[in-house]
């Protein structure tokens, strides 16, 4: 979390929800410009935990959670089975760190359940609790318990951020203060209201949502914000302007570009990719770029610590596009690509093969397609050609420019997962302690 006050104590606070979609950099960096004094950042949930399955251990009496790949992640007496895992959990983000550790809960259907796990989450040491005043299969459109929140404030010590009021109670700020008080919390957290506007937060009232979104749009060009998040938020903000001229032109865009056009930044958008690609390009030029020389093992493959990096490439130009130039301008069959990933933690490395002699790198990507493209970019480093990096030139791939393969590579949309064993188009293997080792040294 980041706030405007300099402590994070949780008395009389405006504080931004982590919500799912909206809680990118922009949004809470523009909730901080209108008086919020607390913004979480996006709500994260660990791959692993949700992957785990429960199974009951009848022999030993516990209850196991069990990793995809059987190994038993942890393990607990089966009359402790349905407490055990949150508190474990918050105890140990209490201890390992300096911060303060908060924990956001919906109510349950009966109050005295709802308290006994207040009470319980209260002994993990935790510095705040967050009540959404519904439970788990109510909707905005549900009323928000006011009651049950008052009854948790009322009986923990430690201080009670209350939830859950943006469709029913709060539509400008002053209404912050009356939720706060209806519920008898320390602070309040805003969600929908201060993702429909988030000059929510601004003591002497709303700005116009086209001031907002300006200002939104512009954080997030400068920000790099993936296009259809920005797009999202900007449908929030407009909610029934959708259907307006600019609404349908927001519907309409594709881009990061055509949403700043729609709304009259198109020469902003422009004038701030021009300084970003050439401060990139500056930066680039100063730093220093192979931490090691290349080097050949015992095995016969090339090997260098590199990543691959798209933002230090222009648009539509990528290594493995200038490899594949080269090799035909050269008469040499097409690079064949090598791929394998490692069960443990689901990372890439990829060789590639190009004159009968194999290339990889040692560092390992969150993708097949970057460790592609980390491995092209060892070939060509080794070989001393140009890879296609902002300020590099290259003619010949000018020409070659609307081929565009492997579009959006290191970008912020998700990468598509490759299931352990699936088949690819290019050679690629899960590894397994049994099998030999493909790319040896990883």
């Amino acid at each position: 979390m980041i706030g405007n006050s300099l402590s994070l104590c949780y008395h009389n606070k405006l504080i931004l929800a982590p919500m799912v979609r909206v809680g990118t950099l922009p949004m809470r960096l523009l909730a901080l410009d209108y008086g919020a004094d607390i913004v979480y950042c996006e709500e994260l949930v660990d791959l692993k935990m949700l992957q785990c399955k429960r199974v009951v251990n009848e022999v030993l009496n516990t209850v196991d959670f069990v990793a995809p790949d059987d190994r038993v992640v942890f393990r607990t007496c089966e009359r402790e089975q349905n407490r055990v895992v949150f508190q474990m959990i918050l105890s140990t983000l209490v201890k390992g760190t300096h911060r303060p550790v908060t924990c956001k809960i919906r109510i349950l259907p009966s109050l005295e359940d709802t308290l006994n796990l207040v009470k319980r989450i209260e002994r993990t040491g935790i510095s705040a609790i967050a009540v959404h005043g519904r439970n788990r299969e109510e909707r905005p459109q549900h009323p928000v318990s006011c009651e049950a929140i008052r009854a948790i404030a009322e009986t923990l010590s430690i201080p009670v951020i209350a939830n859950g009021g943006s469709h029913d109670h709060i539509q400008q700020y002053l209404d912050i203060e009356d939720f706060r008080q209806a519920t008898a919390a320390s602070s309040v957290m805003v969600a929908r209201a201060a993702m429909w506007n988030p000059s929510i937060f601004l003591k002497d009232g709303l700005r116009s949502l086209e001031e907002v979104m300006q200002k939104y749009i512009r954080y997030a060009v400068q920000y790099d914000n993936h296009y259809t998040n920005t797009k999202y938020c900007l449908c929030q903000m407009l909610r029934e302007q959708l259907e307006s001229p600019q609404g349908r032109l927001l519907h309409a865009a594709q881009s990061s570009q055509e949403i700043c056009e729609a709304f009259g930044l198109g020469a902003f958008y422009e004038e701030t990719i021009r300084k970003l690609d050439t401060r990139r390009a500056d930066l680039l030029a100063k730093t220093p770029e192979a931490v090691e020389e290349p080097t050949e093992d015992t095995s016969g493959i090339i090997k260098m610590a590199i990543r691959f990096d798209r933002r230090a490439y222009p648009p539509q130009i990528t290594p493995k596009m200038c490899l594949l130039e080269w090799c035909r301008r050269e008469k040499l069959p097409q690079p064949v690509y090598e791929t394998v990933q490692r069960p443990v933690d689901r990372m890439f490395c990829s060789v590639v093969t190009v004159a009968e002699q194999r290339y990889q790198s040692t560092l390992w990507d969150k993708s097949k397609k970057l460790a592609e493209q980390t491995a092209a970019i060892v070939c060509l480093r080794s070989q001393g050609l140009p890879e296609g990096r902002l300020g590099e030139e290259n003619p010949s791939l000018n020409k070659r420019k609307r081929e565009a393969p492997d579009q959006d590579l290191g970008g912020p949309r998700v990468q598509e997962p490759a299931l352990p064993g699936e088949i690819c188009k290019k050679p690629f293997v899960t590894l397994g302690s049994s099998e030999d080792n493909l790319l040896e040294g990883c």
